[in-house]
């Protein structure tokens, strides 16, 4: 761009032009008079000055290009941000086990079903699942899948063991695992499910009454879920 100015205005200094060509000069000895060609032979007569306009009319198509392109690059940028930060925002998942200890400890058996508290945590994305009281709480209405693994040890009782519990969403059961010793002196099992939930529902497992688990850090009991795709307006958009 400097160096079409600088053409300009060498060109102004060097020789008589118009934007509409040059400027042609007849003097007599009374008056001087001049006199402008017409545009149809501007370029003709004087090419340079012709250039300089044409390279000046093209800078300004490829600004107005330059700026058109920008704004659309901007607009399809925009639309990529918001469907990152839906992204982001969709994101879901924990996996947890009952204890990290060296030793095996057990839970129950209890007179009354209670929550069973996991509290070793391998993964807890968009912090939904809540260490103190092993309750998931549904950060977004969709599709999850859901999946729990009990493990108890008779051994460690001396007797009959029997491992149960209950998958809950809002403290109503949606699938039970059941566990009896019989000559064996370990009982494990495991359920897998998908539920469709909604935003703010409470998802835990609840150890039956009567019923024990036992665990170490070898984590044989674990409670995994993770969201598979969203049903809310945010995400139909």
């Amino acid at each position: 761009m400097r160096a079409i100015v600088l053409l300009c205005l060498l060109h102004a200094a060097f020789g008589r032009y118009s934007w509409n060509g040059p400027v042609q000069t007849t003097k007599n000895k009374q008056q001087q008079t001049t006199q402008a060609p017409s545009e149809d032979n501007a370029c003709l007569t004087d090419q340079a000055s012709c250039g300089c306009c044409l390279m000046h009319t093209q800078m300004e198509r490829m600004e107005r290009f330059f700026n058109t392109c920008q704004k659309e690059m901007n607009k399809e940028l925009t639309k990529v941000k918001m469907v990152l930060n839906n992204l982001r925002g969709s994101r879901s998942a924990f996996s947890v086990a009952l204890n990290n200890d060296n030793f095996m400890n057990c839970n129950g058996p209890f007179t009354i079903d209670k929550n069973i508290v996991y509290k070793h945590v391998f993964l807890n994305l968009g912090g939904g699942y809540d260490v103190q009281t092993g309750v998931f709480t549904v950060p977004r209405s969709g599709v999850y899948s859901f999946a729990v693994t009990l493990y108890g040890n008779s051994a460690l009782f001396g007797g009959k063991l029997s491992s149960c519990a209950s998958v809950q969403v809002n403290m109503q059961d949606v699938a039970t695992l059941l566990e009896k010793s019989g000559s064996d002196l370990e009982d494990s099992a495991t359920v897998f499910l998908a539920a469709q939930v909604n935003a703010g529902d409470q998802v835990a497992v609840s150890l039956l009454k009567e019923c024990s688990i036992c665990d170490n850090n070898n984590h044989y009991n674990t409670f995994t879920g993770f969201l598979l795709y969203s049903t809310d307006k945010d995400s139909k958009k």
